[in-house]
């Protein structure tokens, strides 16, 4: 099973090292890694090429010019040609048995079309700090939009299915895995893995971790909007849908449901059903 480690850079040259360092200790060995730039202004072209000259398990591509991260994600997955693929940040890693770990659920449960893990957050110097508890095995049904988040790194998912759906959006510069994410789902049951298999790196350039809150929150906002339409939802909890964005306070309002206790109670009591008979 070829897994495609897919990899959109954008001025990470002085991290990459550690993200490739990672991919190359990895204990499974059917992989490649694709590697998309999106035009970097540093020195990230001849760092990336330096390390991986004359090993056919990478691929680069260089964008012509800067088109934003949902373009370079896309592109990468363009060119993967791996049954499995995962998106790694260019200033993050994983474990040396997360590729394997990952193959193994997919050998397991037939049925799964994503998996995604814990993730331990590391300081600049990439020191692992805390875990991240509160992501869980989730209750994927058509009101399901992963907010709060709950899915998170290190999400695989198989290129068959990706083929199914529109592909990564190439406008958006934030909210790009949530779209991922939730076009995913639309077609299967995601499975969680309760076990460590992504460092991510806190540093004050990370993409995540720019000041463009509210852009991101917007972002996000219209990514819920975008699956609603496409699922046919036409009102949440007797809310009704509106028919275009125009603010995220709006979006998420519709979304206050699942904050109630019956509403945890009966999801939690689901997922158990799910998880008892394995459906």
């Amino acid at each position: 099973m070829k897994f495609s480690i897919l990899i959109a850079n954008y001025n990470n040259g002085k991290y990459f090292k550690d993200c490739y360092n990672s991919i190359i200790s990895q204990n499974y060995d059917d992989w490649e890694a694709i590697i998309v730039d999106d035009n970097s202004t540093d020195d990230s072209v001849s760092v990336i090429k330096d390390l991986i000259k004359n090993d056919l398990r990478f691929s680069f591509f260089k964008m012509d010019q800067n088109k934003g991260c949902g373009a370079a994600k896309r592109k990468c997955a363009e060119l993967a040609t791996g049954e499995i693929l995962a998106f790694l940040d260019p200033d993050d890693a994983i474990t040396p048995d997360a590729l394997q770990v990952t193959v193994d659920e997919y050998l397991k449960h037939k049925n799964i079309i994503a998996t995604y893990s814990k993730i331990m957050f590391c300081d600049k110097d990439l020191h692992p700090k805390y875990s991240d508890e509160k992501i869980k095995q989730v209750y994927n049904y058509s009101k399901f939009f992963n907010c709060p988040i709950q899915i998170n790194h290190f999400f695989s998912f198989k290129k068959e299915v990706y083929d199914k759906t529109e592909g990564i959006n190439p406008k958006l510069s934030s909210a790009v895995d949530q779209d991922l994410y939730l076009k995913l789902l639309d077609h299967g049951n995601p499975k969680f893995i309760p076990t460590n298999l992504y460092l991510y790196r806190r540093h004050p350039s990370g993409i995540s971790q720019d000041k463009s809150k509210n852009k991101s929150k917007d972002n996000f906002a219209k990514v819920i909007l975008d699956t609603m339409k496409r699922r046919k939802i036409s009102e949440i909890n007797g809310k009704k849908i509106p028919d275009s964005f125009t603010d995220s306070k709006e979006i998420f309002s519709l979304l206050d449901y699942q904050n109630s206790i019956p509403y945890r109670i009966q999801k939690n009591l689901t997922l158990f059903i799910q998880q008892l008979f394995n459906l």
